[in-house]
């Protein structure tokens, strides 16, 4: 699915860990899948798991130069979800209506991968917004040079990303970043009083951003955006549930989500730290 702007979907999102192999296999455990690609350079590795919308690659620090020891600052207080990477079809031009809408990118740059069993290819080009600017997301926008897909999975894996959570104490200046800047379609702006929150959900490449910001918190608005959580898709939730507990990955008993027609269970360990949910959305 495509959305109406220059920005058609989140390519990937970036998860920083301690150790790859172990992230990987954790990986693979709770999502049913194995990694689509694997590569190691410039003192960090990675690890990419792509399902039917978007991606999520973990990376680690690899050795002891490059980018290593800046990543192991990053998580010198535990795994962290830290970077959003959309898509566009048009690099030239998304960097030309960024720049003037004050997201401060830096040059747009090429980029090169080899996978490490098979030797393949992919290439891109990409550039990163001003950290500043996006509140502290880390944001990059990237065209890459071909389409990538999924690999097939039974109805108890992960098929998609249905939305990713990002924490916030200034929803104004969400809005104002992700609808008027990065042109997403805003869906939904709602207090729930009952839960003391209020919710914006943006929508792009069949997935929901939905950004929070907890009204009974106090917090400097003027603080730093947080990725806080992930919900993936299956498509029998009981099924799912039954393999978790089979690969001993503790989680919630399924129950009735908030949405009409939805079943979710909570996923409590094996997730590297991400808040983690699973959600089934009902044929009828």
């Amino acid at each position: 699915m495509s959305g109406a702007g220059l920005l058609t979907a989140i390519d990937h999102l970036v998860l920083l860990c301690g150790d790859i192999e172990a992230g990987t296999k954790a990986y693979s455990a709770l999502l049913g899948r194995e990694p689509d690609w694997r590569a190691a350079s410039g003192g960090a590795a990675t690890s990419l798991f792509r399902v039917d919308n978007t991606a999520i690659e973990l990376m680690a620090p690899d050795g002891d130069a490059g980018a290593a020891p800046r990543l192991r600052d990053l998580i010198s207080n535990g795994a962290t979800l830290t970077s959003l990477a959309f898509r566009t079809h048009d690099i030239g031009e998304a960097h030309r209506l960024f720049t003037r809408r004050g997201l401060q990118p830096d040059a747009i740059q090429p980029g090169e991968s080899t996978h490490l069993d098979t030797g393949a290819r992919r290439q891109w080009q990409r550039f990163r917004c001003s950290d500043d600017a996006m509140a502290g997301i880390k944001t990059f926008i990237i065209q890459p040079e071909s389409e990538s897909h999924a690999t097939d999975v039974d109805q108890a894996c992960v098929h998609s990303l249905d939305h990713l959570v990002i924490n916030t104490p200034n929803p104004d200046r969400a809005a104002a970043n992700y609808g008027a800047r990065l042109d997403l379609d805003l869906r939904l702006d709602r207090t729930a009083e009952q839960w003391k929150t209020r919710f914006l959900f943006f929508r792009t490449g069949g997935l929901t951003l939905e950004i929070i910001n907890r009204l009974d918190e106090t917090a400097d608005a003027a603080a730093a955006d947080h990725i806080w959580g992930l919900t993936w898709t299956v498509r029998d939730i009981e099924a799912a549930h039954a393999r978790l507990a089979k690969a001993g990955i503790e989680t919630s008993d399924v129950r009735k989500g908030r949405k009409p027609g939805t079943h979710v269970f909570t996923v409590k360990a094996k997730t590297r730290g991400v808040p983690t949910l699973f959600i089934a959305h009902s044929s009828d």
